[in-house]
């Protein structure tokens, strides 16, 4: 047992758990003995664990997720440094404050020169003091008023002659600032001219406003919402993605198991096995820290596996994690070693016994891992839901994805295609944050593809599914969407009953 636990923890060290800790030590602190006996002994029906050998789930407790660091994304507007506009008041003053400037002319080297003086005001004024150290060409080039020739009094604008062409040749010209700036009266007399000759009339958005306010029933003739206008983010795939979810349709059909396989093709296994097996899935992905798509794919290759294979209750432990460990290679970046999934499953089977049964799946499925599944239309139709509505992003979102795993556990459910699932579990989400509003609008029928009536046997078996619960012996869907991190989604109320009108097609 010892060699065995060093190799554990030699193979291992992207997991740390209490429980390696108490294998290498041999002892078990007294807290952690008290959290393990309350833990329930897993898939104890369907394993071939011994009564004594103290089979069951080998789990810490559920470490904290840090979020993964968000991208920082750099704006353009605000990556460049505001620019100060030159003001144009000193050099519409320049023939008030010439003489000042004529003062200061023992303080600075050499006025700058303005093209705009007449032949009588150079005769008057005597000629500028040119340093020594310049080499002034015979024809100075005309030089635009700057902002920075305002009075003696500020010594610290004044430039030399050098410095005010250097600047000045940058700025705009004199009549594309004066149009920028603007005359009070020009402006004033071109909005009248325009408020005359357009006029826009209110009465649409009055009659709207008044529509949505006494409107008698809760269907709403909206707009459809565009979905794929966000360009910034590449992993959206705003060009492509009409194009890939109508292949994922058409792709769902194929990668399907058999619906009736429980009746047809196994005998020693029945939908309750099925469900605690799942179930027990959900637990070893969450403290595996897996990503969602891993737990779905799952799910999908143990059905399919068992749609043609007969297997006995001793193997169906082994399946699953043969399952989960080909997802995981298939999803993650640094997937589970395989004697990782041995050490879950209390070393109730070896790692060739593993081996076999992946390279088993592995050759059934013709190694087409690439499935569609219901997560991934939650991601576009909840994107949907979201865009012309005001549910909060977050509650919708986890509330959803805690309605499509609840399906996982559901044997009967498989007669579903993925996307009908997903396209419902949005449907009861709305409708259990809010009761009162037609949860179904022409933007998801658009980007479903699916109507309000379409959506009615699925919903309700869902309902039902949301409202009883999967019972005590299945608690760890219940128990994850239970936390702060997701909401506390599990633990709000449904109403009992969905209104007949709420599966009415909507009208564009």
């Amino acid at each position: 047992m010892s060699t065995f636990a060093a190799s554990r923890r030699a193979s291992s060290a992207t997991a740390k758990r209490p429980a390696v800790a108490e294998a290498a030590g041999g002892h078990k602190a007294p807290g952690a003995a008290a959290a393990q006996a309350k833990k329930r002994v897993a898939l104890g029906n369907i394993t071939n664990v011994a009564p004594g050998g103290g089979g069951g789930r080998a789990f810490g407790g559920p470490g904290k997720v840090a979020p993964p660091p968000g991208s920082a994304k750099l704006n353009s507007a605000t990556s460049a440094a505001p620019l100060k506009k030159p003001s144009l008041a000193s050099s519409r003053s320049v023939s008030s404050v010439r003489g000042s400037a004529v003062k200061s002319a023992s303080i600075r080297p050499a006025p700058p020169l303005s093209r705009h003086d007449s032949t009588t005001q150079k005769n008057n004024l005597p000629p500028p003091k040119v340093p020594t150290v310049l080499d002034v060409p015979s024809r100075m080039p005309a030089l635009v008023p700057c902002s920075t020739f305002v009075s003696p009094g500020r010594s610290g604008d004044s430039v030399s002659v050098d410095e005010t062409m250097s600047t000045c040749d940058s700025m705009k010209s004199p009549d594309i600032e004066y149009i920028d700036n603007g005359d009070s009266s020009m402006l004033a007399s071109l909005q009248r001219r325009a408020n005359e000759h357009l006029r826009i009339s209110d009465d649409r958005d009055v009659e709207e406003n008044k529509w949505k306010k006494n409107a008698p029933a809760p269907m709403e003739i909206d707009r459809i919402c565009d979905v794929d206008n966000d360009f910034e983010d590449p992993q959206l795939c705003p060009t492509l993605a009409s194009d890939i979810y109508m292949h994922l349709r058409e792709a769902e059909t194929k990668k399907r198991p058999s619906t009736d396989f429980m009746e047809t093709i196994q005998k020693d296994v029945n939908p309750s096995m099925r469900a605690i097996l799942i179930d027990w899935l959900v637990e070893v992905a969450e403290e595996y820290r897996l990503v969602p798509d891993t737990l779905y794919l799952t799910v999908n290759y143990i059905d399919r596996y068992l749609s043609g294979n007969e297997i006995n209750r001793q193997r169906l432990q082994l399946l699953g994690v043969a399952c989960m460990l080909i997802a995981a290679k298939y999803e993650e970046i640094c997937a589970p070693q395989v004697e990782e999934f041995c050490y879950i499953t209390d070393n109730t089977y070896f790692r060739d016994e593993v081996l076999e049964m992946e390279a088993s799946v592995l050759n059934y499925l013709k190694f087409e891992m690439t499935a569609p599944t219901a997560k991934c239309f939650l991601r576009r139709f909840a994107r949907a839901a979201q865009a012309c509505d005001e549910d909060p992003a977050l509650h919708l979102e986890f509330l959803a994805n805690y309605i499509a795993e609840l399906s996982l556990l559901e044997y009967s459910l498989l007669s579903y295609p993925p996307s009908l699932i997903a396209a419902s579990a949005i449907f009861l989400a709305k409708f259990v944050l809010q009761p009162t509003k037609y949860p179904w609008n022409s933007t998801l029928s658009h980007y479903t593809q699916y109507k309000a009536s379409e959506l009615c046997d699925c919903v309700k078996a869902l309902h039902r599914l949301f409202s009883v619960g999967p019972g005590s012996n299945l608690p760890a869907i219940r128990e994850k969407y239970s936390q702060h991190k997701y909401k506390f989604v599990a633990k709000k109320q449904c109403p009992t009953s969905i209104p007949t009108e709420f599966f009415r097609d909507v009208t564009c």
